[in-house]
């Protein structure tokens, strides 16, 4: 089925198990392109959720990010990294690493956070040779299919996040928060509802609780917006949450997820979740040079395993805050 978009000279292909997609016809000039398109791309991504766009012919950073900036404006900064990246500067990224033969499930940009991106920006520069596939799945159908009463609690209590910031798995603190200052960290902590706990070994302990569910800025629709299933220990590959139970303890892993009043969610929740999570999901293999735009309160994303080189470069953009989403409980460290 194709539809025609908002501006003339677009058209996206709709098609069962695969994202919106548009083929462009940059003429060798992607970030004019993008600024020539940038209201219709926008505006298809505020009706699908999200858009591939292929033919742009992505090459380089500093090439992208142009594209990046006529599209976004304004690319933030990202603070609370759960694991580090590379920065090519004025806001762009490269994507997070996580070991290619794993999935790093389906999750919303930094949801844990009081503000964070309403649009994400995804540009394959290098295409694995197998698998590496940006997924999607639409967070107010994925909200829809999840059992009522589990949606409820989580509605109510919210969800408890605990972090275990060390210097050799997952991000530092100075790379998450952008400093070694303990005192510019506890600061940010306090400005931002998260409890700090200093360990004898320098590490960082910290503890937020946020809403599971909220509201879309825009259109009002409840979405399923967290890092529920992906930053809980059964997620993990069960040879590396053994590995890391071993090495830090139960309590020692570098993140965790609970129920807002402090109970464990169960493996059988996590299977849940990630079981709709996959019935929701689209995909559409990556080839070199095409970008992805992304509603991050609408649209969740994951990534798939791979083989091969991959270089995928990321920008988050047009912050929002959790207060303009009808949270539905107070964010609180515990």
């Amino acid at each position: 089925m194709r539809i025609t978009s908002p501006a003339p000279r677009l058209e996206v292909q709709l098609e069962p198990g695969r994202p919106p997609l548009l083929r462009a016809e940059a003429a060798g000039d992607p970030a004019g392109w993008a600024a020539e398109h940038r209201a219709a791309l926008r505006g298809t991504v505020a009706e699908h959720g999200s858009v591939l766009v292929r033919g742009l012919g992505l090459r380089d950073a500093a090439g992208t990010g142009a594209v990046f900036q006529r599209l976004a404006g304004h690319l933030m900064a990202e603070t609370e990294s759960f694991a580090p990246r590379r920065s090519h500067g004025d806001g762009v990224y490269s994507s997070t690493k996580w070991p290619p033969n794993q999935q790093m499930c389906m999750h919303h940009e930094l949801s844990y956070t009081l503000e964070f991106p309403g649009l994400m920006l995804f540009a394959c520069l290098v295409a694995p040779a197998e698998g590496g596939a940006t997924a999607l799945a639409d967070s107010a159908a994925v909200l829809d299919a999840l059992p009522a009463g589990l949606v409820e609690r989580f509605e109510r209590e919210g969800w408890l996040l605990t972090r275990n910031y060390n210097d050799e798995i997952g991000a530092s603190f100075a790379e998450a928060f952008g400093t070694e200052d303990r005192g510019a960290v506890e600061s940010y902590c306090r400005a931002h509802a998260i409890d700090v706990e200093w360990q004898p070994d320098g590490g960082l302990r910290t503890r937020q609780r946020r809403s599971a569910v909220v509201r879309h800025p825009v259109s009002g629709r409840r979405c399923w917006f967290n890092q529920i299933a992906f930053l809980n220990e059964w997620t993990l590959a069960p040879e590396v949450r053994e590995y890391l139970v071993d090495v830090y303890g139960a309590d020692g892993l570098p993140f965790n997820t609970r129920y807002g009043d402090g109970d464990p969610v169960g493996e059988d929740v996590v299977q849940l979740i990630n079981e709709v999570y996959q019935a929701h999901t689209v995909r559409e293999p990556w080839q070199a040079g095409d970008l992805l735009i992304v509603d991050n309160v609408r649209t969740a994303h994951s990534r798939e395993p791979f083989e091969g080189p991959r270089e995928v470069l990321v920008a988050l953009a047009d912050p929002v805050r959790l207060s303009d989403c009808s949270p539905t409980v107070t964010p609180a460290g515990r």
